[in-house]
């Protein structure tokens, strides 16, 4: 085997990697974890075999995936806290915004025993310790700013929105209009200052599944 073809193989196996997770990733926060293997691969455009060489079982891919948005987190972590001019908007950026970080706090009510294993992994340990860091500078920054009420900590913050963020049981098109009303409602309660939420209530019938 020539080294121009081992190369293309190490590329090809690494798009592969990368469109399995990117696929998961999605699946995962529309669908919960327990979605099939299967669809996962058809939604990666790759076989089934392929998915299974990269990822022996469901836990190997959940991994992965909680890796890379942990990584994924991290960056918008430190971008929030770096470009944004003050840090109450950083918060709302982290928090209100990230896509990734909506993923990553629905993993702990996936499984107890899914998530005690992500917590062993060293990776995930210190992409963690990290974002938790950077999440309580900004805390205390905004507190210092007068714009975040002085009583609360960066871990009621993410136990707050770990409960927020879980996936609602409700029709697919009405969640972007809740999730927004739910988070401006929290950045209200956390504000020095309360404002206003946007949209109309959220009434029972938005509720149903029809």
């Amino acid at each position: 085997m020539t080294a121009d073809v081992e190369v293309r193989l190490r590329a090809d196996a690494r798009r592969n990697r990368d469109q399995i997770i990117a696929a998961a990733k999605v699946m995962f926060t529309e669908d919960g974890p327990e979605v099939p293997m299967e669809e996962i691969a058809r939604r990666a455009g790759v076989g089934v075999g392929t998915l299974y060489r990269r990822f022996p079982d469901r836990e190997a891919l959940i991994r992965a995936v909680a890796q890379s948005n942990f990584a994924d987190v991290l960056a918008d972590a430190k971008a929030a806290e770096t470009e944004e001019p003050t840090a109450w908007d950083a918060f709302v950026r982290l928090v209100g915004r990230s896509l990734a970080l909506r993923l990553t706090l629905q993993f702990p009510l996936w499984s107890l025993g899914m998530w005690e294993a992500m917590r062993d992994d060293l990776e995930i340990t210190r992409f963690r310790d990290e974002i938790l860091a950077i999440l309580d500078r900004i805390v205390v920054s905004a507190q210092q700013e007068g714009a975040l009420r002085p009583d609360v900590g960066s871990g009621d913050v993410a136990v707050l929105v770990s409960l927020l963020l879980r996936r609602m049981p409700v029709p697919t098109d009405r969640v972007a209009m809740m999730t927004d009303r739910i988070l401006a409602l929290l950045f209200d309660g956390l504000r020095a200052q309360p404002g206003g939420l946007p949209g109309q209530p959220i009434t029972p019938s938005d509720l149903g599944k029809d």
